[in-house]
């Protein structure tokens, strides 16, 4: 089963494999049955098995130890193989792709003894719900919409916020580690822009109210009431949507949005001050 990023590359990638089936003669001979002897493969078999290719010793071990550049590779399937002849062009799909996988971070204390980090209680889990720009937090990689699952091997499911900002002030300077899910409530559309520079969508306070018929937002299944989070990995949050808009002109021909249902959106932020809005990391997490 193949992946896409867009319908966009799926519809492209689907007209060039049907242009190279058709340009594939079909084969001009059947190779013929080896007559059965005794120094002769089983029937089973159009070809004799190269451990027996004339004369000479040709199994698996002695290619992999003379000629590894001959062996059979077994590539194993992976949800991460997206084939994209268009969207490939991004430099930052790859960051900006929702995996919901679980992974380790590592953080310190800036010298003011901060991580640079506002965590949120949502639903019995821990999110990360701000991010300060350059802070140790930014540059381990933390994004908004990050579920916090362990604060130096302490599970903090069911924890309130002071509690967790509790034993990240008690933790020591270094070494702090985390157990992280990648973005649980959030996923990735990318999207390609038309001859116009549109994408295909409206959007009020960061939230989207609209989408254009038969634009790449539309066909893509974008969502209204979502909020958008980040733009090609920049983090737009309490931005003004003049500056959304102008992020999403400026970019490429293929946009890469991030986006989180406005409802969990907004019981992440209803406890927050406007004011740290003005100090959010708006430069792509290291």
């Amino acid at each position: 089963m193949s992946f896409y990023p867009s319908l966009e590359d799926m519809k492209v990638d689907n007209m060039m494999r049907a242009q190279i089936s058709q340009h594939q003669a079909p084969p001009s001979y059947v190779a013929p049955q080896l007559c059965a002897t005794p120094s002769a493969p089983s029937a089973t078999h159009v070809y004799p098995t190269l451990g027996e290719y004339m004369g000479m010793e040709l199994s698996q071990a002695v290619i992999a130890l003379n000629m590894p550049e001959y062996q059979i590779q077994q590539v194993q399937p992976t949800s991460s193989n997206v084939v994209a002849p268009l969207s490939s062009q991004s430099l930052s799909l790859p960051k900006a792709t929702v995996t919901q996988a679980i992974r380790q971070v590592v953080l310190c204390k800036d010298r003011n003894g901060k991580c640079g980090l506002r965590l949120h209680s949502v639903d019995s889990g821990v999110f990360v719900c701000y991010v300060a720009a350059n802070s140790p937090g930014a540059l381990a990689g933390l994004r908004f919409g990050d579920q916090i699952l362990e604060i130096n091997n302490v599970t903090v499911a069911g924890m309130t916020m002071d509690k967790c900002h509790d034993i990240l002030k008690k933790a020591p300077a270094n070494n702090i580690t985390m157990a992280v899910r990648d973005r649980p409530f959030e996923r990735n559309v990318t999207l390609h822009k038309d001859s116009l520079g549109h994408v295909g969508f409206q959007f009020k306070n960061g939230k989207i109210i609209a989408l254009v018929v038969d634009s790449s937002a539309a066909r893509n299944g974008l969502l209204t009431d979502h909020q958008i989070l980040e733009i090609n990995t920049i983090n737009v949050v309490g931005m003004k949507d003049k500056e959304i808009s102008k992020i999403i002109d400026e970019s490429p021909s293929v946009v890469n949005i991030t986006i989180i249902p406005y409802g969990i959106y907004e019981r992440m932020i209803n406890k927050m001050s406007s004011s740290l809005f003005k100090e959010l990391d708006r430069t792509p997490a290291a």
